[in-house]
């Protein structure tokens, strides 16, 4: 009959016990709330052939036997194709003399990974190589994550073990003259591609090494593919163009991971070739194209203690180099207060990356930097100075799916009692997410028909463009409502 279930094969089954009578709930108590359903972790991507352990103990055997029968300094002085092609060949006479049994394709994976062991960066070698992955994130010798698309994955890429994980990270840090070790656990480096890496070793590090590498596209971005990649409206990046043109004092800000280099190294595209630039920064990742171009890079402290160079050494330097524009990669600290009398005496159009979350906010960390460098000085002369400094504030953001976004394209206008005012030029708005959780939104032009630099495009002969830039952006604006 209709509602009833079938009995057979169910005799042996014992009989479910009877379910409590539901309890009698006030009409003004509110109904408990479901438990919330955990997610199962995700399995692990394969970014590399999975390997078995006796793989790795054979791997092992080869390895210390072909450390036996070479002479490491000798290898050291080839060129890096004829060191792996003397590699292979010992590593192939090894396993004919081992007599170990496998197949072609797992002898061709082995001699890869010993070669990548002795001459390059041993299980990070495969993602270095993939140009969608921005982020490597190495915890120990066992996990391995990496960023893709804006979002992190565990992936099958493991160590030996700790000590070869940091005998990389040693490998690393020490071509750009760096290190690495009990006494220096914490260190700031970069590859030879610009690819921004930061190590922090044993004991600072319980559960072993943790190394991060931010990667860096070989070919780098422009504000043309930004709007392609839906981070900037045309006739914003038409702006922005404009604002790298003209010589505007330029800050761009955001979060970690938002895009704030990448971004630099747009706007750094608009400068034009006969100009001096010095750059200054932690790790020397900006890449510019310019030919008259000096690259300055901080130093840590020696084993004594010594010799540190800061970030406000090289600014106060650069003052004295005659500079034309002056870019710091990343503003953390006291240095933003030499960063704004650079721009305030006749360095126009520098620029540099600041963390924070808006361009208010921005405004207010730039106070704090200040503060933090000692100086006693009124908070309203602090903030005259930074108005009399910046001309434009870039907000950069990574959203909740991953994607990066301008979000403001504001500008610093004067000061109004004791309080910084601004204008927005172009905001982005959020206005939903699609099925596959993707946001949706849109950037949006705020009506502002004369900017405050609009004096300044007009000596450089960009008025017309840049009215032409903001008429369009007005009209799209009025098309899409």
């Amino acid at each position: 009959m209709f509602g009833k279930r079938t009995t057979i094969g169910q005799e042996a089954r014992p009989a479910a016990p009877a379910a409590p009578a539901p309890v009698a709930r006030r009409p003004e108590e509110p109904a408990p709330a479901a438990a919330p359903v955990r997610p199962s972790a995700p399995a692990p991507i394969s970014a590399a052939p999975q390997r078995s352990d006796q793989y790795f103990q054979t791997k092992s055997m080869v390895f210390g036997a072909m450390i036996e029968s070479i002479d490491l300094s000798q290898l050291a002085k080839l060129d890096a194709a004829s060191a792996r092609d003397e590699l292979r060949d010992v590593i192939t006479e090894i396993l004919a003399l081992k007599n170990v049994a496998m197949s072609i394709s797992e002898q061709e994976d082995m001699l890869d990974d010993i070669c990548n062991d002795v001459l390059g960066f041993g299980p990070l070698e495969p993602l270095l190589a993939r140009d969608d992955i921005a982020d490597i994130m190495v915890n120990g010798a066992e996990r391995t994550f990496i960023e893709v698309a804006g979002k992190i994955q565990l992936t099958n890429i493991r160590f030996r073990d700790n000590a070869q994980l940091i005998n990389i990270c040693q490998r690393i840090v020490s071509q750009v003259g760096r290190r690495v070790d009990e006494s220096s656990p914490i260190c700031d480096a970069r590859l030879l591609d610009g690819s921004r890496v930061n190590v922090i070793a044993p004991p600072l590090a319980i559960d072993g090494p943790a190394l991060t590498i931010r990667k860096f596209k070989k070919d780098k971005l422009t504000l043309d593919q930004l709007v392609k990649f839906a981070s900037i409206s045309a006739e914003g990046a038409e702006v922005l163009k404009i604002i790298g043109r003209v010589r505007c004092n330029l800050v761009i800000s955001g979060g970690t991971g938002s895009g704030k280099t990448t971004l630099l190294n747009c706007m750094t595209r608009y400068i034009d070739d006969d100009e001096r630039v010095i750059t200054c920064e932690d790790a020397a990742e900006l890449q510019l194209q310019q030919p008259h171009v000096v690259r300055l890079e901080t130093r840590p402290p020696n084993l004594e203690g010594q010799g540190a160079v800061t970030m406000r050494d090289l600014v106060k330097n650069c003052l004295r180099m005659r500079p034309e524009r002056i870019i710091v990669g990343e503003v953390r600290g006291p240095e933003v207060f030499d960063l704004l009398q650079a721009m305030n005496t006749g360095h126009d159009g520098s620029m540099g990356t600041i963390h924070a979350n808006s361009p208010r906010e921005c405004l207010a960390r730039m106070e704090a930097m200040i503060a933090m460098g000692g100086y006693s000085l009124p908070p309203k002369t602090v903030r005259e100075m930074i108005v009399s400094s910046v001309d434009v504030i870039i907000q950069a953001q990574r959203l909740r799916d991953g994607s990066r976004r301008i979000t403001h394209i504001t500008e610093v206008m004067g000061m109004e009692g004791d309080i910084i005012t601004t204008q927005d030029l172009f905001v982005y708005e959020i206005e939903g997410e699609d099925a596959n959780g993707r946001v949706i939104g849109k950037h949006k032009s705020t009506g502002i028909g004369r900017p405050r630099f609009w004096e300044r495009a007009r000596y450089y002969g960009e008025e017309r463009r840049l009215a032409a830039a903001l008429d369009a952006a007005e009209k799209r604006d009025e098309r899409a409502a």
